[in-house]
């Protein structure tokens, strides 16, 4: 979720709506003022009849005027009339720099506070200011930690209503949002716009530390903790720390060993959401992470950022003890077995142990007598991708046994 891209949709649709309840505010200020003037002059019985009987409703807390569309009752005949707007969607005054329309006119003044840069709402615990009332008593939430929205399915809480309405597509399942590209739906308005860049390319957010483009702020935000070191998130269960939230949520499937997502192709489970849609592409042959260098297509974008470190030569992972360097994680940690001696994967029919999990699936097939990998030329069968790639050469006529390891035996055909 990108909360912070979410707020500023949500308080452009709140702003009419505080807007118009400040003008009702006003309203019963103009119309209070009115009373005490009847009261101290003693000239109510000169107002004419409609203008006496909407200054009685004060006083009776009658409600004389109805919306004859929806039943809505209004002690005011002005507030009536702000009420129609809602019904006829009319919207007469027109912005003359930005082109939006808005019901009435005190809500055009406002809204040009957006284009002059007017702030005059200060908040008195942190100094930041606003151009709407209305923002401002949305960011006092932040320090009230007041959450009055609350979800009638579930009784999660809100502290603003366009959260909440949000929140209830979680329930329904509404998609409201779609590319015109491609078709694909949303339930958020902000992550259609993160969507549309995959399409554009466009990446407007700049690390100014590393200069890494990307193509939402909530996403920049995510990488500046790569240079912070930050991991605010910790598992209650063993104590490690994330950089983010989804990646603890994914951890906690290490200890719970839950795998509630399900491929329904080959009925393989998986813990995350995402890894699974990762797995659909195994099926699909869908691969597109495009190499801008070599043009090499991958199925994952860590696959191509891996593969990019072929043409940049890039090395990023040292070995603390011997000060070798690795172009993957998973390289230097089975490096590492080199010094610990250590040979996690073991072998269920002989109990023999190996360093690499590789290592354990090439000699099961010792076991199974299984010969997975076939030359295309003349069908030869072999257990082992070295062995079918050393067969190759039989065909192209490249010299089988290299100069640098005259006594290699894994050439042999098994």
């Amino acid at each position: 979720e990108a909360p912070e891209e979410q707020s500023s949709g949500g308080n452009q649709h709140d702003a009419e709506h505080f807007h118009i309840k400040e003008e009702q505010d006003e309203l019963w200020t103009s119309l209070e003022k009115e009373q005490l003037l009847c009261e101290e002059t003693d000239v109510a019985s000169d107002w004419n009849e409609s203008s006496s009987s909407e200054t009685n409703t004060v006083h009776t807390g009658q409600k004389a005027f109805a919306c004859e569309l929806c039943g809505q009752k209004f002690s005011h005949k002005t507030s009536l009339n702000t009420h129609m707007v809602v019904h006829t969607g009319k919207k007469t005054f027109a912005c003359e720099l930005c082109g939006k329309r808005f019901h009435r006119n005190t809500l055009l003044n406002k809204h040009m506070n957006v284009h002059a840069g007017h702030k005059p709402f200060p908040c008195e615990l942190c100094g930041q200011r606003y151009s709407h009332k209305g923002y401002l008593k949305s960011h006092m939430r932040v320090h009230t930690g007041q959450k009055p929205f609350a979800c009638e399915l579930c009784g999660q809480r809100f502290s603003q209503k366009t959260h909440l309405n949000t929140h209830i597509r979680v329930h329904t399942g509404q998609k409201p949002f779609v590319c015109e590209i491609c078709g694909h739906r949303f339930s958020h308005k902000t992550t259609l716009d993160g969507h549309i860049t995959v399409h554009t390319g466009q990446k407007p957010f700049a690390c100014e530390l590393c200069g890494q483009r990307f193509s939402r702020k909530i996403l920049l935000n995510s990488h500046m903790k790569v240079h912070t070191g930050e991991k605010p998130y910790t598992c209650e269960i063993c104590g490690q720390k994330f950089r983010h939230k989804i990646t603890l949520d994914g951890h906690i499937t290490v200890h719970t060993g839950q795998k509630p997502f399900t491929c329904e192709l080959c009925g393989r489970k998986f813990s995350q959401k995402t890894n699974l849609n990762s797995h659909m592409r195994v099926h699909t042959g869908e691969k597109p992470f495009a190499c801008d260098l070599c043009g090499q297509r991958f199925s994952h974008k860590t696959t191509l950022n891996i593969h990019r470190r072929v043409h940049t030569g890039e090395r990023p992972f040292s070995c603390a003890l011997c000060g070798q360097k690795f172009s993957q994680n998973t390289h230097l940690n089975h490096h590492m077995n080199v010094h610990t001696g250590q040979k996690p994967f073991a072998c269920e029919v002989c109990g023999k142990r190996f360093g690499r999990k590789t290592h354990l699936n090439s000699h099961v097939s010792v076991h199974t007598g299984q010969k997975p990998f076939v030359c295309e030329l003349c069908e030869k069968r072999f257990r082992r991708k070295s062995n079918l790639d050393s067969h190759m050469k039989v065909h192209t006529g490249r010299n089988t046994f290299s100069h640098e390891s005259p006594h290699r035996t894994d050439y042999f055909c098994l």
